[in-house]
């Protein structure tokens, strides 16, 4: 069963983008917010605005 796409409940720094992306392909959440960086700002900025609009949250858990 595939994995869907979420937006992260426990790994938020502004809405959980980055930290969902990172648990989606199994890798570290800083790697995924310094790729953010890397690309031009214009491109990163709409891109995120987009994903998080998109991805449903993750469910909370206790």
């Amino acid at each position: 069963m595939a994995q869907s796409l979420r937006r992260s409940a426990t790994d938020r720094s502004i809405q959980g983008v980055c930290g969902g992306l990172a648990e989606h392909f199994g890798i570290s959440s800083l790697a995924v917010r310094l790729i953010f960086i890397v690309i031009p700002l214009p491109i990163n900025l709409i891109i995120y605005m987009i994903l998080a609009n998109a991805m449903a949250d993750a469910p909370r858990t206790l």
